[in-house]
């Protein structure tokens, strides 16, 4: 038998091996052939289970969203009008005026109700939006703001928002009003010195494009009514002082 011959008899597992070997380099097998690996499906994600109340059942407004429920009730979308004042409570506001740091019993004692009273109106009085908050009057030409002056300002019509938020960034600015009569602002405001006063108004106002005139009211001596007698601007002479 033949070299060939002996060959084509070989078993079928052999022929393949050794076709496998005699195929070159570059052509490669077709199941051998690389195929794009798919990417794996995400996994599905369930939407979460309603909370259930403490009896068993899902609660009512459990799975509803906070805007939904607020806009459901219409009295919470209607804003609380304040609750009408009584001579109690005006006294509480004159005694906070004077003095924030009161205490409770002290204001308590002094508008001659209980302390829990006095604590639920003052509460109440914030809650309403009467009492805007609690903070320290300044000495302002101790505290280093020797000149002060009201500012008249007339705008062009229809400007007040623009002006009002332009005016709230300066500095030392105290007070703004939207007045009547001859000027439509007033504006009160506290510097370190003339220097500083008259760069406000001459480069900072005058910048404005809706402000079309200035008026500066210099101020020789203010007072806030309503202080405590503690809180008064001390003597300027020590003969005010009665001896002791």
């Amino acid at each position: 038998m033949t070299r060939r011959e002996r060959t084509d008899d070989s078993r079928p597992g052999e022929q393949g091996r050794a076709a496998g070997h005699a195929r070159p380099h570059h052509e490669a097998a077709p199941q051998a052939e690389a195929r794009p690996r798919e990417a794996p499906a995400p996994p599905r994600l369930r939407p979460p289970a309603p909370r259930t109340a403490p009896g068993g059942a899902a609660g009512a407004g459990a799975t509803t969203p906070p805007a939904e429920r607020a806009s459901a009730s219409p009295a919470a979308a209607r804003p609380r009008e304040p609750r009408p004042l009584d001579a109690v409570d005006h006294d509480i506001l004159r005694i906070l005026q004077a003095d924030g740091r009161a205490s409770i019993r002290s204001v308590a004692e002094q508008v001659h109700v209980s302390r829990a009273n006095a604590y639920a109106r003052i509460n109440r009085l914030v809650e309403d939006g009467v009492i805007l908050g609690f903070g320290a009057r300044v000495h302002h030409e101790r505290a280093g703001q020797g000149a002060s002056a009201y500012l008249t300002l007339r705008i062009v019509q229809n400007s007040w928002r623009t002006v009002h938020r332009q005016l709230r960034g300066l500095p030392g600015v105290a007070h703004i009003a939207l007045v009547s009569g001859d000027f439509d602002v007033l504006v009160l405001v506290h510097s370190p010195d003339n220097r500083a006063l008259r760069e406000l108004v001459l480069t900072r106002l005058q910048a404005i494009p809706e402000i079309l005139s200035t008026r500066t009211l210099l101020v020789f001596e203010e007072e806030e009514v309503g202080q405590s007698p503690e809180s008064s601007a001390a003597p300027e002479h020590p003969a005010d002082h009665p001896a002791r």
